[in-house]
């Protein structure tokens, strides 16, 4: 099955952009997913191809309007789910991310201005989703962003089936730190443990390390896994160390 994306934006030349190189470029080239871009501007009504006005209430900037905005998704909608790239969504995780690639695909819609006119998320099933705490100038970043989180998950697309299981976020940790050869450089070496050649040895380790790295760079995902990693199966929390 291709996993097949649609993107609505403003700017489709911004499409396939990265997409169409390396991994993702290549499982293009093979058919492992499609992508096709609608122009928003296509389906506003006037003479000038409005697609904003001015926000209800006053302030600064332009809102998207609902009114084509919702014309131009329901030209492409079906049964993929529907995601928009706004700050104002939910945040992308990699849970999320799995959910989709494992799906038919996705439509995106992509974000300008100041935003949604909100009754678009009232009147479609349409998600918001954002893929960070920053303002970025539009959504299309986030959508190629979404789309090769999803395209490298794809059957065939990273080699080996197991190419991502241990990357950050797969456990709820960071993943534990990389070396490669030289053995030496700079006065550095690699740690020992990982040219020892003992396997339980070096698992260890790398559980450890990314225990420690998630602790001391992401304590936020760090308390998340602590909490699930001790919760009872009703949901209670067990006292730390039994």
């Amino acid at each position: 099955m291709t996993f097949a994306a649609t993107v609505l934006t403003l700017y489709p030349e911004m499409f396939p952009g990265p997409l169409g190189l390396s991994l993702a470029g290549r499982a293009l080239a093979e058919g492992r997913w499609s992508l096709d871009t609608v122009q928003i501007r296509d389906f506003a009504t006037d003479k000038h191809r409005s697609v904003d006005d001015t926000p209800a209430g006053g302030g600064a900037g332009m809102v998207l309007r609902a009114d084509v905005v919702a014309a131009a998704f329901d030209s492409v909608a079906d049964a993929r789910p529907a995601i928009a790239l706004t700050p104002r969504g939910s945040p992308l995780t990699q849970a999320r991310v799995r959910d989709l690639a494992a799906g038919p695909g996705v439509v995106l819609l992509c974000g300008r201005f100041e935003g949604f006119d909100e009754r678009l998320f009232e009147a479609r099933a349409i998600e918001p989703v954002s893929i960070g705490d920053y303002i970025l100038s539009g959504g299309e970043m986030g959508a190629l962003a979404l789309l090769d989180a999803c395209i490298r998950l794809l059957p065939g697309v990273m080699g080996a089936p197991s190419s991502g299981d241990d990357e950050s976020f797969e456990t709820g940790l960071l993943e534990y730190p990389h070396y490669t050869r030289p053995v030496e450089w700079e006065g550095r070496t690699i740690p020992e443990v990982l040219r020892s050649g003992d396997h339980a040895k070096i698992a260890a380790w790398r559980k450890a390390m990314a225990a420690s790295d998630t602790r001391l760079r992401r304590p936020d995902l760090w308390e998340r896994h602590e909490g699930a990693r001790v919760g009872s199966p009703s949901g209670a929390r067990r006292p730390e160390g039994r």
